[in-house]
């Protein structure tokens, strides 16, 4: 893709330590944010076991990819910095400083929410604490179902010791031969949550024994279990002392730096990459606390661990991402009440998608509205048969997705399919190549990337052509979300139905420039990365800053994941400076320093933290013409959405639509139960309502009313 053009930046506020926050530091400040829903006793016990369980996935994928990342940097000697001047190895110490902080937090808040779930007789025992009945049925489960499982790999002098897969949790044992008295080593791989669930339920048991289960939930850690029978692995050994571990590995596939020729054959690229993932080096490993100083050492030996930055003591479980497993458990009152989203009304009252989509601009707000009528659009698309062709993007669809199936039904239905699949989508590689695949053995003309294969194609388009009486006719959705169902039901995103002809114009020029070879393509009212964005988003913000030195009201209101793109970052103080009012609603990370005096006065950032995760991004302009006051799209203000990845941002044109998202940002602004204010020293304060507010949770809002109260900001 072309590069962006140069903008001048001479005049910009210097990036120091004082004005940039470190981006690693940011996201641990998120993590305490998320964990604070685990804390909070207005949310339902179960729910916010939940939180316990996303802070853990979450960390999870920060040591595979950032901090990995920054290990790697060491090694290599790699002094570089960013504003927030850390250098890579005085930044590992920081994130050690707070992670071991946050942890220590995550695990007595976890204890805590354990008793409470003991009121409510729902138990999480040991081998030793269940009854002898009980303790039977689980050594007949042993017996029966885990012991075929398990493999004792043994490292001596003839055997290796043994690879520690990404993410696995594994026992450690230490055996004395009867015969000699010599001391060895063995590692037992407990069997991963998709092969046997790590929390295994007695009730379930008993009954599957016939035998009479307690009133109560009772469950027991199946290592716990492996750990009681470990005799039966080991004869003619006596177990001196078994402990828990858990590896995480560098999980982060480099696009950007293999040689050409790797590059060939895209899928095979990363189809090795994903394998390659499983042997990347050692990035943490997680122990119990109590572990004994010989076994750390084997363990830090056979791992070739030899720095402590890398090892963990936990005090508790090890691993806490498998207490997903607990939201089965059948107690409706401990969980959110169940929420049904709300079907548009125009998904009703119009005879085919078709028709209301010509009417006028559609919006919908997921997940308080059903993903239900993008799925209809596809598949409409699929079975009508004036329908001609239809191109997509896909970045991550999900396991069972309705909108794949559609796109394959269609060819089944001689319809021209076009399918941008973005093999590079991380954690998500091995789906896509599964669901490709499979559109290929239909026939699906399906694509892998643009030109280079470092840019990943993010932007979420959706382009149905249609033949009608008064001529061909092309259909658009575009989106702040993917194409993926089971998402849609927990992420906050917005979409747009529209057959505006420019927008339509426009998303067809971006599928020629994306399939074929068109670097000088322009658009006339959709703005897309990397060629456009950046001078767009920067242009705008630089007309509110020219309207507030005219002396006009100017505003700037932005809603993103994460915000870390350092000359925005520069113009908004800029912004801030000349007197623009800046409002920043940033869920995530966020480099920016709010209230420095004589910098960023006024901007105010927040972050709303709830049931479900805030994923929608939208830029409002005060100043800019009305094509361009309200944006929408996949971006984020950070340099990877910016200037590596095909991104797309659009332009609400509809009066009526604009007013609705806008009523949106308004309800977002005003929470003052679920947000959170970062601070000038980088840290957040929840944001209560004070003596005389009305209490306003945007979320449960949304819940009534999609598009939140009726004001504007």
């Amino acid at each position: 893709m072309a590069e962006h053009n140069q903008v001048t930046t001479q005049s910009l506020p210097e990036l120091t330590p004082e004005v940039y926050i470190n981006r690693e530091l940011s996201t641990i400040e998120f993590q305490r944010r998320v964990l604070a829903q685990a804390k909070d006793p207005d949310i339902p016990l179960l729910e916010r076991l939940k939180f316990i369980a996303i802070v853990g996935t979450n960390l999870d994928e920060f040591f595979m990819v950032r901090v990995a990342s920054y290990l790697q940097k060491v090694r290599l000697g790699i002094n570089t910095t960013r504003p927030d001047g850390y250098m890579p190895a005085q930044l590992l110490q920081a994130i050690r400083s707070g992670v071991d902080s946050l942890l220590r937090d995550h695990r007595r808040t976890k204890r805590e929410l354990f008793k409470q779930l003991e009121a409510e007789g729902v138990y999480i025992l040991s081998v030793q604490e269940l009854s002898k009945t009980e303790q039977n049925v689980v050594q007949a489960y042993f017996k029966e179902t885990i012991f075929p499982v398990l493999t004792p790999l043994a490292a001596d002098h003839a055997r290796p010791f043994p690879f520690i897969s990404n993410l696995s949790l594994n026992l450690g044992v230490f055996l004395e031969r009867e015969d000699s008295g010599a001391v060895e080593f063995a590692r037992i791989k407990v069997p991963a949550p998709d092969i046997l669930p790590r929390l295994v339920n007695l009730n379930d048991l008993m009954r599957n024994y016939d035998v009479q289960d307690s009133d109560n939930i009772h469950y027991v850690w199946i290592e716990d279990v492996i750990q009681n029978n470990l005799h039966s692995l080991f004869p003619g050994m006596r177990i001196i002392e078994s402990y828990p571990f858990r590896v995480l590995r560098n999980a982060d596939i480099d696009y950007e730096h293999e040689q050409e020729e790797e590059l060939r054959d895209v899928m095979s690229f990363i189809e090795k990459g994903v394998r390659e993932r499983r042997f990347g080096s050692v990035v943490r490993v997680s122990v119990p606390k109590n572990i004994s100083d010989r076994m750390l050492k084997r363990l830090r030996d056979g791992l070739e661990v030899h720095q402590q930055a890398y090892v963990y003591q936990i005090d508790g479980t090890v691993g806490s991402a498998d207490l997903f497993e607990l939201t089965a458990i059948d107690r409706p009152d401990l969980k959110y009440p169940s929420y049904v989203p709300k079907t548009p009304n125009f998904l009703q009252s119009e005879a085919d998608i078709w028709s209301a989509i010509r009417k006028q601009d559609r919006i919908i707000h997921h997940p308080y509205e059903t993903f239900a009528p993008v799925e209809e659009f596809f598949r409409a698309a699929a079975n009508d048969p004036n329908v001609l062709a239809i191109k997509a993007t896909l970045y991550r669809v999900g396991k069972n997705s309705p909108v794949v199936q559609a796109l394959m039904d269609a060819r089944d239905n001689n319809k021209q399919v076009t399918v941008l699949v973005e093999l590079k989508a991380r954690f998500d590689e091995e789906n896509n190549l599964t669901w490709a695949r499979a559109m290929e053995e239909k026939e699906v003309h399906v694509i892998y990337g643009v030109e280079e294969l470092a840019v990943k194609t993010h932007a979420k388009v959706a382009l149905v052509v249609r033949r009608e009486e008064d001529g061909v006719r092309r259909y658009l959705h575009l989106g702040t979300g993917n194409y993926n169902s089971s998402t849609a039901r927990l992420y906050t995103d917005l979409g747009l139905f529209t057959c505006d002809e420019t927008l339509c114009n426009d998303a067809s020029r971006l599928f020629n420039r994306l399939t074929g070879y068109a670097p000088n393509t322009s658009y006339e009212k959709l703005f897309v990365a990397p060629d456009y964005l950046f001078d767009e988003i920067y242009s705008l913000i630089d007309n509110e800053i020219q309207a507030a030195r005219a002396g006009k009201d100017a505003r700037l209101i932005f809603k993103m994941n994460q915000l870390e793109e350092d000359r925005i970052i520069q113009k908004l103080y800029e912004a801030s400076q000349a007197g623009v009012k800046v409002d920043l609603m940033v869920r995530g990370f966020c480099c920016l320093r709010p209230g420095v005096a004589g910098v960023s006065d006024n901007i105010r950032v927040t972050s709303v933290i709830g049931r479900y995760l805030e994923h929608s991004r939208a830029y409002y302009f005060q100043n800019a013409p009305d094509e361009k006051q309200l944006l929408l799209g996949s971006a984020d203000l950070m340099r990877r959405n910016l200037y590596n990845r095909v991104e797309v941002v659009f332009p609400v044109l509809d009066s009526r639509t604009r007013l609705r998202v806008m009523r949106t940002l308004a309800t977002e602004l005003l929470d003052n139960q679920g947000a959170w204010e970062l601070l000038p020293d980088g840290t957040y304060h929840k944001i209560d309502a004070q003596d005389g507010e009305i209490p306003i949770n945007a979320q449960q809002i949304f819940m009534q009313d999609s598009f939140g109260l009726d004001i504007l900001p």
